[in-house]
């Protein structure tokens, strides 16, 4: 598959100065930073994390616990080793994290039915009704902050966004 080029970097021109005003700039010049994938992605998941901040709030969530939560919920058992494989977190940061959601009442550990040295992670019944309630807020926030793209150009954005990750 023939890959497009990736957009040259224009030439560094002298910064725009007013003479008047000394080194006042009425608009700044971006157009560099916008041909980054980095520079992209990190705007985009900023206009978004700003608004799941607020609106997650209310379920006691910041985006690492709702990512946690999340999987624990849809993969019954999960252990800790797997949450940092996939969520790429450290062991360290998930201990704190998980004795916080077991002090909430939305996690419990039980015996892993495999590896006796292992503990496999549970949600309660108040952490997956607290869940159920958190997913469709989180989808609806996302869908409201993708409004201008297409189902099928949101398909398409998600996908190109994991073949850079996974």
């Amino acid at each position: 598959m023939k890959q497009a080029p990736m957009p040259s970097p224009k030439k560094a021109r002298a910064p725009k100065v007013d003479p008047a005003m000394g080194s006042a700039i009425d608009q700044l010049d971006t157009t560099y930073l916008q041909t980054l994938m980095g520079y992209n992605a990190r705007r985009a998941a900023l206009s978004i994390i700003e608004l799941f901040l607020e609106r997650l709030a209310p379920y006691g969530l910041k985006p690492v616990d709702f990512s946690v939560m999340s999987t624990i919920c849809h993969n019954p058992g999960v252990t800790s080793r797997q949450l940092c494989a996939t969520l790429n977190l450290l062991p360290p940061n998930l201990v704190g994290l998980i004795q916080s959601l077991e002090a909430r009442g939305l996690i419990e550990r039980k015996p892993h039915p495999h590896d006796g040295r292992a503990v496999g992670l549970h949600a309660t019944p108040k952490g997956q009704a607290l869940m159920v309630q958190a997913e469709q807020t989180a989808t609806e926030l996302e869908l409201e902050k993708t409004a201008k793209l297409t189902p099928a150009q949101r398909k398409t954005l998600l996908t190109l966004l994991q073949k850079i990750y996974l």
